[in-house]
């Protein structure tokens, strides 16, 4: 079996489960859901401090739950067949392995590339609608940085979905690769001032942390190269990945 027809099985795979057009859909609504609830407190945010506004990192915070959700879409592509047993009868028709799991990345990074970007801009465009309607400051795409920050929003979740395809692969189980994505994108943020000053380092690169500053326009001082650290935390996952690859092809299904 070629690749393409590696990649069209995946594809007619991922397409033909439930799992993933409730997770695209739950995406968009809990996505959409919170922009709108936080957009009622944009009045009283910028009378706290108006030159800290930024209207477009406001509008891009469902990226918060969003990432945890299309998390769950990188970890069913993986551990579903593990959970069925089917992983055996696509082996059996896929033979190598690499091939076999480059095809599951590659299919459920590009649903997850789509659907992340479909959501940054629904969720950009819904609050500055509301924002202009309650008379606070707001942006639009053309205004310098804006176009940026929503792309890279996007970008910055599928990442996050590749990710949870690696841990999905390395540990085989939905439960236990969801809690250890839970942990990675939000206890280790939370206890980040606990670390030495010599390690902090790290968290520049950390989900959550560094990269998620891509979505914003006002330069953060604590990151202000948001795109290096959403660099340096691709290549973190691209490692995680190649660990995943490595124990893919030697470990029994």
């Amino acid at each position: 079996m070629s690749f393409a027809h590696s990649l069209h099985a995946e594809w007619i795979k991922l397409r033909s489960l439930r799992s993933t057009w409730y997770t695209l859909a739950c995406l968009l609504v809990v996505g959409l859901g919170i922009t709108a609830l936080t957009t009622n407190a944009a009045g009283s945010q910028y009378a706290d401090d108006p030159r800290a506004w930024d209207p477009t990192a406001f509008s891009l915070k469902c990226y918060v739950v969003a990432q945890l959700v299309i998390g769950v879409l990188g970890i069913l592509a993986v551990t579903g067949e593990h959970a069925t047993g089917l992983m055996r009868t696509s082996l059996t028709a896929t033979p190598r392995r690499h091939r076999l799991l480059a095809a599951k990345v590659v299919v459920a990074v590009g649903v997850a590339v789509v659907a992340g970007q479909v959501l940054m801009f629904a969720a950009f465009l819904l609050c500055q609608t509301v924002l202009t309607a309650k008379d606070v400051p707001h942006a639009r795409l053309g205004d310098p940085g804006v176009l940026a920050a929503v792309t890279g929003g996007g970008l910055y979740l599928a990442a996050i979905a590749l990710l949870a395809i690696a841990l999905g692969t390395l540990v085989r189980a939905t439960a236990g690769a969801l809690a250890t994505l839970v942990g990675i994108v939000f206890l280790m943020p939370g206890v980040a001032g606990l670390f030495p000053v010599w390690l902090r380092w790290i968290f520049h690169y950390w989900p959550t942390l560094g990269p998620a500053a891509v979505l914003t326009t006002v330069p953060d001082p604590e990151f202000p190269h948001p795109w290096l650290n959403l660099a340096g935390m691709c290549l973190g996952v691209a490692a995680v990945l190649a660990v995943a690859f490595a124990v893919f092809r030697r470990r029994d299904v």
